[in-house]
C-alpha cells in the first residue's frame, strides 16, 4: 500500500487509502500543479500498421524503445468513447521517465474499425499486445488503463503476461452487477435495437452539448476543465461525427464490456485478476458517477499484488482531473 495511516478496513479484507497529495509524501502542490490551469495540447501521433490493422498512435518521450532496448516504456489504454488524448497530461508528466505510447483503439479516435468487426475486450487486448510487439519488441511495459481501458488492461495482463511490467488502473470497469442511478443507461444502451435508437437520438444533439454532458459525468467538478481542453474535445467529437463507424464502435465495445459482467467462467475479469502477479496500482475517484469507488475494497482482495487509492476530489478520469497525483502514485509503485 502507499499508506495505511488513513486506510479504511472493510469486510473484503485489506485497506484502501484515501489519498490527498499530502499522503504521497510530497510537498503540498499548488492548485495549478494539480489540475487548474494545467493544460497540454494534444500530443503528436501517426498511423502504425499492426498486422492487418492500422492504429493511430500518439507518443511522448525521447528514448525510442527500438533504439534503446533499456528505455522504460508505458502504454496507455483509453476508455469507452475516449481516445489517446485522454492521457495527454499524464504522458507529458512522465515523458522524462518513460517512452509513452497511447493508441486509439480500433474504431475510436482516428483509428479505423477492425476488419473482423470484433470489439470484445479480448480483441482490444490482443491488438494492444501486437502494437507493443511492433513498437517495443518482446519485453514488458508499464500499462495504464482507464475505465474500459482498465478492463482491457486486465485482459492484456492475463493473456500476455510477458508484456506487462506493472499496471495502473484508473476506475477500471470491472464487473459490478448492481447498477447505480448515474450509470443505469449503460446496460440499457447495450440492448440490441435500443442502443441504436438511443444513439441516433443522441447524435441529433449539438456536439457541444454532448461533450459537456460527457464531461459532467466523468469529472467530479466540470468547472475545473480548462476551456482549451474542452475545445479540443469538441473538435475531436465533431471529427468523429463524420465517421460512419463511430456509433457502432461505441455500441459494440459497450456490449463486449457488459458481456464480461455476466461471465462466470474462469475467464471472468475478477478471476483473471487473481492470477496477475505484476504490481498493480488501482486508483478510484470517490465522486465517480460510473464506477462505484467501493470496488476499491474488492480490488484489495482480488489482485494479489495491489496498491489501492481512493482520491476524494476526483471522478471517473483521475488522470485528467489530477494527473500529478497519478504521476506521483505511479512513481511510488515502481520505486
Amino acid at each position: 500500500m502507499l499508506s495505511v495511516a488513513t486506510g479504511e478496513p472493510h469486510p473484503y479484507g485489506g485497506f484502501v487509502t484515501t489519498t490527498t497529495p499530502e499522503n504521497l509524501g510530497a510537498p503540498k502542490p499548488s492548485a495549478a500543479q494539480l489540475d487548474v490551469g494545467f493544460y497540454v495540447p494534444p500530443l503528436p501521433g501517426d498511423f502504425v500498421s499492426v498486422g492487418d490493422a492500422e492504429l493511430y498512435v500518439r507518443t511522448a518521450g525521447t528514448a525510442v524503445p527500438r533504439d534503446d532496448p533499456q528505455a522504460p516504456v508505458a502504454v496507455f489504454i483509453h476508455g469507452l468513447g475516449g481516445s489517446s488524448t485522454n492521457w495527454t497530461e499524464l504522458m507529458t508528466l512522465l515523458e522524462g521517465s518513460v517512452y509513452g505510447i497511447a493508441p486509439d483503439l480500433p474504431g475510436f479516435g482516428q483509428s479505423p474499425p477492425p476488419h473482423h468487426g470484433d470489439y470484445k475486450l479480448t480483441a482490444h487486448a490482443d491488438i494492444v499486445a501486437k502494437l507493443i510487439r511492433e513498437m517495443v519488441g518482446e519485453r514488458p511495459v508499464h500499462v495504464f488503463g482507464n475505465s474500459m481501458g482498465g478492463a482491457t488492461a486486465v485482459q492484456l495482463a492475463a493473456r500476455h503476461p510477458d508484456l506487462v511490467k506493472s499496471m495502473t488502473l484508473i476506475s477500471p470497469a470491472l464487473p459490478e452487477l448492481r447498477p447505480r442511478a448515474s450509470n443505469i443507461h449503460m446496460p440499457i444502451t447495450a440492448i440490441p435495437g435500443v442502443g441504436e435508437r438511443l444513439m441516433r437520438r443522441m447524435m441529433k444533439r449539438d456536439v457541444e452539448w454532448r461533450v459537456g454532458m460527457s464531461m459532467s459525468i466523468c469529472y467530479a467538478d466540470p468547472d475545473r476543465i480548462d476551456p482549451r481542453r474542452m475545445a479540443d474535445q469538441v473538435a475531436e467529437a465533431r471529427a468523429r461525427d463524420a465517421l460512419s463507424h463511430t456509433a457502432a464502435a461505441s455500441l459494440e465495445t459497450l456490449r463486449g464490456l457488459i458481456a464480461t459482467y455476466f461471465d462466470y467462467s474462469q475467464q471472468a475479469p475478477w478471476k483473471l485478476a487473481r492470477g496477475i502477479t505484476a504490481p498493480v496500482l488501482l486508483i478510484y475517484g470517490r465522486q465517480d458517477k460510473l464506477v462505484n469507488p467501493r470496488a476499491a475494497f474488492r480490488s484489495t482482495k482480488e489482485f494479489p499484488n495491489a496498491s489501492v487509492m481512493v482520491v476524494p476530489d476526483s471522478g471517473h478520469v483521475t488522470q485528467m482531473e489530477h494527473p500529478h497525483i497519478v504521476e506521483q502514485a505511479w512513481r511510488e509503485l515502481v520505486g
